[in-house]
């Protein structure tokens, strides 16, 4: 037995069971131990290998976890988007990377000395939780702890970069009794009693609450939490990020809020006089630039498990409590034993819901091409409980279908979009549909994106997957050509065919790849061809024809200043702006015009 033998077998009492990689000589004693342990998946690029271990394990359809294995060199630095992409979402995704053996390791400021070597721990230091050179046996305590502080406290990925020497090395004769428990530990006094206080009273006085969840609360936690919510009986809403936490016809739903979300929400949010937070960062995209009109007439109160995020400085707020999500919800929803009446705000947030359409006819729909809008309602109604959604991570097809989309209870829906790379929605949905063969999959990514990562389509025919790929074909990059046309008065370079970007006939790539195909026309759900590709269990890429010159509206506009930045309108003042007879029939406390 080699320590890299040793190093997989860890892994296995640790939980893991599916290793993704690309094959390289300075990892080659890893993928010999993984390969005899481990449900191996070879990808054609190594930064699909690091998104689909995200998604795998971001599913929790597996009962074993899934790492990434890579070599050195070029290896390492091809998979730096997806260890970025997992550590600003703060999800777990563990890398074990080779590297030259530890006597050819550079040193006094030679920048080569061994064969693809570079300092891997050094670039993925800034975007790691943990990361780790190993140049001699570790001990089994020691690499145990590493690999679980992935998991522990704030997520994020962990790096360990094995020299192979130390691969190739014999067994290490280790008495360390294995960490295999993956406990959740939280900061001491995390939740102070005065700070609960608060909160309790806040919710207590207030008429117009909102609870915003975020992906820190996981789905299994909140389904345990519905009772309660549903006790309580407070209008929910969620981020991105945690958008299958409830289905969207649940009688307390009311959306999901962003610069580009859903206007309804947004118009709901910024009304409140109570908006907790719980689970989620409130980046910029969540509270919109203009940060300091987030919930205008109202008190926020965050609840996260990253003190530093309290302590950011936006958006103001009235109470910033440093806790688990799950655990501080449990302790509210215990002492609020009161249920406070708020029939009229959910009656009043119901009433807008209702007038605002999810498809605003705002956006023109062309003759023999899709409305992205109603294309993506559409595919609500034919997605069934049991699917997984991947709706990419960047771009119109992604802001679309975050807007339009309404989710089912048993839904597995994930994306990445605090990165916002273009290229996840393919290598995302892999990883996600390996995690559980029995679901169908479904992603849907504009053609931009998907030219990202297409070569990904050799793995879904391999694998034979039950995918279903959608991509919006509009020849271009629609969020960039929408900015140029706003802002540069449609001087548009490296948008679209036009203005030089290529795209291949997504038919004739699909064959090559040997996966299935179709054009959609607009009446495609009564397609039978259509009805049969979709209900079997095999792969097939559908081209959604999205006309190029496709609006993508509501959205949050800003203006160039005198002084050359930016200016961002609030959450509530999406353009275009509401009609003066919409806004008065909704009756809202907020300023429209």
């Amino acid at each position: 037995m080699t320590h890299a033998d040793q190093m997989v077998r860890w892994l296995g009492e640790l939980g893991y069971s599916h290793c993704f990689f690309v094959s390289g000589g300075n990892s080659m004693h890893l993928l010999n131990a993984a390969r005899q342990k481990m449900v191996c998946i070879p990808v054609v690029h190594e930064v699909s290998a690091g998104i689909a271990a995200e998604y795998f394990n971001e599913s929790n359809l597996s009962v074993g976890k899934a790492f990434v294995l890579v070599t050195a060199g070029p290896g390492l630095t091809n998979l730096v988007t997806a260890l970025a992409g997992a550590y600003l979402e703060s999800r777990e995704l563990l890398v074990l990377g080779g590297q030259v053996k530890s006597s050819d390791l550079a040193d006094k400021g030679l920048r080569q000395r061994g064969i693809q070597e570079v300092d891997g721990v050094a670039i993925a230091g800034p975007v790691s939780k943990s990361v780790r050179r190993i140049e001699k046996p570790i001990a089994r305590s020691d690499f145990c702890q590493l690999v679980n502080s992935g998991s522990t406290d704030r997520k994020g990925p962990v790096f360990l970069e094995v020299c192979l020497d130390v691969q190739g090395a014999p067994a290490r004769v280790d008495e360390d009794v294995v960490i295999s428990e993956r406990k959740k530990l939280l900061p001491k006094n995390s939740i102070g009693a005065k700070s609960l206080d608060k909160l309790v009273d806040l919710l207590a006085k207030s008429k117009r609450p909102v609870l915003l969840v975020g992906g820190g609360v996981s789905r299994d936690e909140f389904f345990s939490l519905k009772p309660e919510v549903e006790r309580l009986g407070m209008p929910v809403m969620t981020t991105w990020n945690a958008a299958d936490r409830l289905d969207a016809n649940h009688r307390l739903y009311f959306g999901r809020p962003n610069t580009w979300g859903q206007r309804s929400s947004n118009l709901i949010l910024q009304s409140a006089d109570l908006v907790i937070a719980v689970g989620t960062r409130l980046g910029i995209q969540q509270t919109g630039f203009n940060w300091a009109q987030f919930v205008p007439n109202g008190n926020v109160v965050q609840i996260d498990i990253d003190k530093t995020e309290l302590e950011k400085g936006h958006p103001e707020l009235a109470l910033g409590i440093c806790a688990d999500a799950f655990s501080l919800l449990k302790q509210l929803f215990d002492k609020s034993v009161a249920t406070p009446v708020w029939s009229d705000w959910v009656n009043l947030a119901r009433k807008v819901r209702s007038q605002i359409p999810l498809s605003e006819p705002v956006n023109e729909s062309f003759d023999g091409f899709l409305n992205p809008f109603e294309f993506a309602l559409s595919l609500s109604d034919l997605c069934e409980d049991s699917d997984t959604v991947v709706p990419c991570s960047s771009g119109g097809a992604f802001t679309v279908m975050m807007q339009a989309f309404n989710q089912r209870s048993g839904q597995v829906i994930i994306t990445n979009k605090g990165l916002a790379s273009m290229g996840y929605g393919l290598a995302g949905a892999i990883g996600a549909a390996l995690a559980d063969r029995s679901r169908r999959t479904v992603l849907v990514e504009g053609d931009g994106g998907f030219s990202q990562n297409l070569q990904e389509l050799a793995t879904v025919n391999v694998q034979k997957l039950n995918l279903k790929m959608f991509i919006f074909a509009n020849n271009g990059y629609a969020s960039i050509r929408m900015t140029q046309k706003n802002y540069f008065d449609g001087a548009y370079l490296g948008c679209d065919i036009e203005s030089g970007l290529g795209f291949p006939d997504w038919q004739i790539l699909a064959k090559a790849f040997g996966i299935k195909s179709q054009m959609l026309s607009e009446n495609f759900m009564a397609d039978k061809d259509f009805l049969d590709a979709w209900n079997d269990a095999e792969a097939c890429l559908f081209v959604v024809p999205i006309h190029p010159e496709q609006t993508y509206f509501p959205k949050i506009s800003s203006q160039v200043t005198a002084t050359g930045s930016m200016e961002s309108a609030p959450l509530h003042k999406m353009s275009p702006p509401l009609s003066d007879q919409i806004i008065a029939e909704l009756g809202l406390e907020l300023d429209l015009r």
